[in-house]
């Protein structure tokens, strides 16, 4: 997780551990697009159709989130001159466009279920977008994140479904996880534990 825009406000300091360890559930040599390799151009030019498993660690934005942003996008490292093709924002159309066979999509960032604006219906942005590019599964948020409750989700979820657990089931022991940890802050509260939701098979 990582972008320039309007300095620290982007800056995600646990994302690159948070991405390394959703890597290491997995067989193989994983793909890794952290910091300043993260870009738009990087991640448009990766062979994304070959990969079962897409995740992103960063900052979701809902459309209308800047005056001129129209439609929700994820935050990417910019690049030091900003294009058409690459400004930093990977949007609802450009993922559209990608193409993509993964069984499951992590969107582990902000408001990743948020709909096309504000008063758009939930999952008709983002989600929408992905599922428009071939992925079958995704794992969204309905609000913004607390960065190590991120981690721990996405990383549990993976864990149980890689033991033979059905998604739906990984995601609620990893929520029930977190409910039953009080060193967690606030971890009973649904604001804790419940941003995460399934879509697709």
């Amino acid at each position: 997780r990582h972008g320039g825009r309007e300095g620290d406000r982007f800056r995600l300091p646990g994302a690159a551990d948070e991405l390394r360890n959703m890597a290491s559930a997995f067989p193989g040599a994983p793909a890794l697009l952290i910091g300043a390799d993260a870009t738009e151009t990087a991640v448009k030019a990766a062979p994304l159709d070959k990969a079962s498993v897409i995740a992103f660690a960063t900052h979701g934005l809902v459309g209308g989130a800047f005056r001129d942003l129209v439609e929700p996008a994820l935050v990417l490292t910019p690049p030091q001159q900003a294009s058409e093709d690459d400004d930093g924002l990977l949007t609802a159309s450009e993922i559209a466009k990608l193409r993509l066979d993964a069984d499951w999509v992590i969107l582990s960032a902000c408001d990743t279920s948020a709909g096309d604006g504000e008063s758009a219906p939930t999952f008709s942005g983002l989600a929408r977008s992905f599922v428009a590019a071939g992925a079958r599964s995704l794992l969204l948020s309905h609000w913004p994140v607390r960065d190590d409750v991120a981690s721990r989700l996405t990383l549990d979820t993976l864990n149980g479904a890689g033991k033979g657990l059905s998604r739906a089931e990984a995601l609620r022991r990893a929520q029930l996880a977190i409910i039953r940890d009080a060193k967690v802050p606030g971890s009973a509260h649904p604001a804790t534990w419940a941003p995460f939701v399934l879509v697709g098979n």
